[in-house]
């Protein structure tokens, strides 16, 4: 994840940026892909701050599990489609084996390092940290592709930061204060009932829990 100041973000290394295109040599798109994304950034007055993820929570480890399970039947498709010579197949599911590594990691803090770009390593997950560097006023806003940063009370969320400048796809920017407003609620009620927020999302389901199937949320 990044964290951003009204030029600093917060950023989180994504499996996209990882190729598989030839599993036996040295891959360096990873390196590329951050290289260049972070140019492109401070050519744009952003003063990004990255934040690696740490070590994951115990109670993730029933969605970890799942994770690992599509994994497996990724790599049963893989190798049925490479055997049929399904090309398609064969990137499609070559994508989704795409993981990042500790040493993926540990060769984008080198680079960053080289850069003179701050970054940080989460105690556990990186939105959470994000979040905090948010509210402290320490950075502007949380660039991540996942929601949740919203949960851990990022008030600025931030997506496709890094995408690809090939894709020309526009940020997209959620005040978290403007989210809840659009519940009809008054500013003082927000402040009390961001809990009911951090609930729902829960409800809706997150990667600690399992959701429910169905949810009718009642104001009381």
């Amino acid at each position: 994840s990044l964290s951003l100041s009204p030029s600093l973000v917060s950023l989180r290394l994504s499996r996209d940026c990882v190729s598989t295109s030839n599993l036996f040599l040295p891959v360096f798109s990873h390196l590329m892909g951050m290289f260049y994304r972070t140019i492109r950034m401070v050519e744009s007055g952003i003063k990004p701050v990255y934040v690696f993820d740490g070590k994951p929570p115990d109670m993730k480890s029933g969605e970890l599990a799942k994770r690992n399970e599509r994994r497996s039947e990724a790599e049963k498709q893989l190798a049925q489609a490479q055997e049929a010579g399904d090309s398609e197949n064969v990137e499609r599911f070559n994508k989704r084996l795409v993981k990042v590594t500790k040493q993926h990691n540990e060769e984008c803090k080198t680079l960053l390092t080289l850069m003179g770009i701050p970054y940080l390593e989460a105690p556990c997950e990186a939105e959470a940290s994000c979040a905090a560097l948010v509210k402290s006023g320490k950075v502007y806003g949380t660039a991540t592709e996942d929601m949740d940063g919203l949960t851990f009370g990022t008030t600025i969320l931030l997506r496709r930061m890094t995408a690809s400048e090939a894709k020309k796809l526009p940020i997209q920017e959620f005040h978290l204060n403007k989210i809840l407003q659009e519940t009809g609620l008054s500013q003082e009620e927000v402040r009390k009932r961001l809990s009911l927020f951090i609930d729902l999302c829960i409800s809706l389901g997150c990667d600690y829990s399992l959701s429910l199937s169905l949810c009718l949320c009642v104001s009381v």
